[in-house]
Formats: structure tokens, sequence, C-alpha cells
């Protein structure tokens, strides 16, 4: 049996949702594989490879051991690094997501009278499953729409909805998170898990324009929450950028969770509650949640 995640067991989990992005993965271990039998080929050989490079590149035997003994360890460093790297980008494939799927559900607290809840870029399903099951144990009437760029996910969602016993709380659809397909005020909650940094890549994560295509998403996950609903979004590097623009929109109740480490960099789990009432002053200008 594998480790367990919750009340979960590991395999259970790969079992269910499978690996998003394979080839990275067995790219890291492949690399870290490789590595490993390098440093392996400069320990074993380290006499015969000092002889050679005493005979054509230097003329001390001194030399000739510290370069072969730099090259040997760099391999070996390098293997390990790529072989965490490897384990890390396993476990935040799947353990990692459902447990802070679990820790998104549970920031929301009252799931009673929620009945529209909507999943930005739900992918696998795992934060989708896990707000479904939630209503199903409060014995909502609910349901949780899953948005995706690509209708070529929605028969893997169902069956891992059917898989969950919650396929009856699901909904899969199609659609540009840029603009919503959706009216304004129309959802109880709204969560996105690990899918926000990868908006507006085309345009290099860093750069200005990558910025305010992410920033027109966040507006529209405001525009369609209901005034008094909650957003949950958890992801990597860009949270301060969230939490400046939250604060933009007059969101309540923003809070920003200690640092996990996921796919080898810092995410934070960041939830705002939209206020009820959004009272304009004398001069100000009514707020554009698309802007």
């Amino acid at each position: 049996m594998g480790k367990t995640s919750g009340t979960r067991d590991w395999a259970q989990i790969y079992a269910i949702y499978g690996i998003e992005q394979k080839h990275t993965l067995i790219f890291l271990f492949l690399n870290a594989i490789a590595f490993s039998v390098l440093s392996a080929a400069f320990l074993i050989c380290f006499h015969p490879i000092c002889v050679f490079l005493e005979s054509f590149l230097f003329s001390s035997s001194a030399a000739a051991r510290f370069s072969a003994g730099f090259f040997g360890a760099v391999t070996a460093l390098s293997a390990v690094c790529l072989f965490f790297a490897a384990a890390n980008f396993l476990y935040s494939a799947v353990p990692l997501r459902y447990e802070m799927a679990q820790r998104m559900v549970g920031s929301v607290g009252d799931w009673s009278s929620v009945k529209t809840a909507l999943d930005l870029g739900c992918g696998r399903g795992i934060l989708l499953n896990a707000v479904a099951t939630q209503l199903k144990k409060t014995g909502s009437s609910g349901r949780v729409v899953g948005l995706d760029r690509s209708m070529s996910t929605t028969l893997s969602i169902l069956r891992t909805a059917h898989i969950e016993g919650v396929q009856e709380y699901v909904t899969c659809r199609e659609g540009d998170v840029r603009r919503l397909p959706f009216g304004d005020n129309y959802f109880d909650v709204v969560v996105s898990a690990v899918f926000l940094h990868t908006v507006g890549k085309e345009y290099g994560q860093k750069t200005v324009e990558a910025a305010a295509e992410r920033m027109r998403v966040l507006g529209e996950a405001v525009r369609v929450l209901k005034p008094g609903g909650v957003g949950v979004v958890w992801d990597l590097v860009h949270v301060p950028e969230y939490v400046r623009r939250l604060q933009e929109l007059r969101m309540e109740e923003i809070r920003v969770s200690k640092g996990v480490t996921a796919f080898m960099v810092k995410s934070h789990m960041v939830s705002f509650r939209k206020p009820s009432q959004l009272f304009v002053g004398p001069g100000e200008v009514r707020l554009d949640w698309r802007c």
C-alpha cells in the first residue's frame, strides 16, 4: 500500500486520476538515470579517466585528478537534483493536488447554502470532484461546473466523477476563461487549482501581457461570483499579483496560506469573499470586473 493522503491511499488516487504531463516526468527520470550512470562511470573508471586527462589535457596528475573528481561530483549532484525534481513532480501532480483540494473545500466554510460552484481549469477533475463530494455530504441539490479550454477532457472527468460517485453533481463545459460564458453574480463559489499561472503563457510568464491576461481571468471570476460568495485560488508564483488585484476590486476577507512547494516552486492558496454590497463613494467610478 502507498502512503495516504488524508483518508485516501496514494495508489488509489493515482489509479483514478492518472498523471498529466507524463512526458515531463519521464524526461526527468531518464535524465536522472543518465546522470547516475555517468557518475557511477566516473567512480568506477576514476583512475583510467585521470590517466587519459593527464595524457591529453593536463600536465600534472593533481590537476587531472581534480578535474575528474569535480566532473564526477557534478554529475552525481545533478542526478540527485533530477531525482528530487521528478519525485516532487510526481507528488505534486496527484497527492498534493488532492490534499490541497481538500484544504480549498474546507476554506469555504458553509456549503449548505451553495447551489452553484465553478472550477476554473478543472483538468482531470481532482478539485471538481472534491467540491462535488462536499455538496453530496451536505445533502445539497447544487452542482459544480468544470470549465476547461478543451472538451477532450470531458469524458475523463465524467469517468472519474462516476468512480467517486458524484456524477450527478458534476457538469463540464468548454469555454474561454478570459470571457466566462456565464452571467454576472451567477456562482456561490468559484475555485481554481494550479491553473491561473498558465493563462497568457504564450506571451511569456513574466511579460506585462501575460500578467494582464491573468488579471482578466481573476476579474472574470469575481464578476460571476455572487455577492457574499467565496473564491479560492491555489496557484504558483503569481499569488502576490492576485492579492493586489483582489484588493483593488475591494474583495473582503482576503487570506493567503503558508507556502507549499509544488512543481519545484512556491505555491499559495488565496481565499476571498465578494462584498454583499459594494458602495461607490462620491466621485468614484464603479469598478469593472473585466478590467
